[in-house]
């Protein structure tokens, strides 16, 4: 970085891409706040849950819940 402690859009950042995380985490708060949003997505999930690849997201999902890194 160029003496300032705040990175600028297209700088190289080493091991952390700052400005990306910080727009990251901005559109992700965002999102929560829009509780219209929020539903539309929790209505998404439930439906892909009952239906055909219900038991493929179980199955995952109960792999994440195991909190072992993934076997490639």
């Amino acid at each position: 970085m160029s003496g300032s402690d705040t990175p600028k859009a297209g700088e190289v950042q080493g091991e952390g891409d700052y400005v990306s995380a910080k727009a990251y985490d901005k559109a992700q708060a965002d999102f929560a706040k829009d509780e219209a949003k929020v539903q539309q997505k929790a209505k998404e999930a439930e439906a892909a849950l009952e239906g055909p690849e219900g038991a493929e997201l179980e199955k995952a999902r109960a792999e994440a819940a195991k909190g072992e890194p993934r076997k490639h």
